[in-house]
């Protein structure tokens, strides 16, 4: 069976997969989507909301290895891999510690920052287009710190952030100001820092929603299919997908966690792995959250979604096939408990994600070294909601042969072609 040829075809349903085929068809452009679970079930729905733009320092940083082997060994720590997935993702994590040295480091900070500044103003261009500003939160995040020792280790991510110009506010050892920021903390709380310009969306579940209504409302296409290989013919490149075989002009692959396996039908192999992300959300939490909260030593978040507050994050490198880990949830909540006195717990609905994940925290975001006419746009990890709107105005500007507002070097796909 064959279908027309069209413009675009958008393989991936989720923020990615629909930021891009929104900015497309705003170009012009006929767009078609497909999606493997019909509705991007994934990270895109269950993720914690935030539009974390001053988050530009990458996971892979100097000193995280002298750190990671006390967090890999503890399987309910902040960063963890199940021992029987340890063998199979030892080659990600030598790339991982080559990613942490002082020069790369640095160089995918600066693409990381680059990255932020371009994907917050394009945000707010898309917000404004498809009328989102109902569905925002603009409160400002607080991120918590155990003890001095720590505030001080945070202090060159900061130095960082002043760097690009992002704006924020040091709290040291006041409990009065943190108070006022955020009500009802543990008096361990002495050490902070806050960026008022941090914005959460309401839920990331209603927000995909709103972009998927905005693009089929404007006539485009949007069906349920599993792409399983991508063929370059000469004018084109044809989808194989379930029996079917699509066309179009240009592929974009925003297939999240499953992305390499359709890069590999084009003789690519990049790195991806999966940050399998916890959380649950709680429907009662009796505790009135003012702004974001993240407690930096113990790597996990309290957000504000609907009515509720979802408690969630940690690292899992678990890959997409091994059962959850329930435990996981059950430790974050106890934490949320001893932080947040007075917090419900009770009725909480749970939910395990696959993140996509590059060694660097890069995403790949690119033409395929087989044809221009296939757009990589994946690996985003954790930052997938923040970076949507700046990747599909990439993805747009590669497409349509305009001049990208960024270097997109430090993207590409083969960057760990020799490493």
């Amino acid at each position: 069976m064959s279908a027309a040829l069209q413009d675009v075809l958008v393989i991936g349903g989720g923020v990615i997969g629909m930021s891009a085929a929104l900015e497309l068809q705003r170009r012009g452009l006929s767009v078609r989507l497909i999606e493997r679970d019909g509705g991007g079930q994934g990270a895109s729905r269950g993720n914690a909301g935030a539009f974390a733009f001053s988050d530009i320092e990458p996971l892979a940083a100097p000193g995280i290895m002298k750190r990671a082997p006390k967090w890999l060994l503890d399987p309910l720590g902040p960063l963890s891999v199940p021992p029987r997935y340890a063998l199979r993702i030892a080659p990600w994590l030598l790339r991982f510690w080559r990613a942490s040295s002082r020069d790369q480091h640095a160089k995918s900070l600066a693409a990381q920052a680059a990255l932020m500044g371009l994907s917050k103003t394009a945000l707010e261009a898309q917000v404004a287009v498809t009328g989102a500003e109902p569905l925002l939160r603009r409160e400002g995040q607080l991120q918590l710190y155990d003890s001095a020792a720590s505030f001080r280790a945070s202090q060159p991510g900061w130095a960082a952030r002043r760097a690009h110009g992002i704006p924020f506010e040091l709290i040291e050892d006041d409990l009065a100001r943190i108070a006022e920021l955020q009500p009802g903390l543990d008096a361990r709380f002495r050490f902070a820092a806050y960026t008022p310009g941090w914005f959460n969306t309401t839920d990331p579940a209603a927000w995909l929603a709103h972009l998927r209504d905005c693009f089929v409302q404007a006539g485009g296409r949007v069906a349920q299919a599993e792409a399983r290989a991508l063929a370059p013919e000469g004018d084109h490149v044809r989808v194989e997908s379930d029996g079917a075989s699509l066309r179009a002009g240009h592929v974009v692959l925003a297939a999240g966690a499953w992305s390499h396996y359709l890069a590999r039908s084009l003789g690519e192999r990049p790195p991806l792995e999966t940050e399998r992300g916890y959380n649950s959300t709680l429907p009662d939490p009796r505790f009135e959250q003012k702004t974001h909260l993240s407690f930096a030593d113990h790597g996990f978040v309290v957000t504000k979604i609907g009515q509720g507050l979802r408690v969630g994050g940690a690292v899992e490198l678990g890959g997409l096939t091994l059962p959850p880990n329930w435990r996981r949830v059950e430790v974050l909540l106890d934490k949320a408990r001893a932080f947040l006195p007075g917090l419900n717990t009770q009725g909480g609905q749970r939910w395990m994600g696959f993140r996509p994940s590059m060694p660097d925290s890069l995403p790949v975001i690119g033409p395929s070294r087989a044809t221009r006419r296939v757009i990589h746009a994946f690996g985003h990890g954790h930052l997938g909601l923040t970076q949507a709107a700046g990747t599909a105005r990439l993805v747009a500007d590669l497409v349509t042969g305009a001049t990208p507002e960024i270097d997109l070097a430090p993207f590409r796909i083969n960057r760990f072609a020799f490493s």
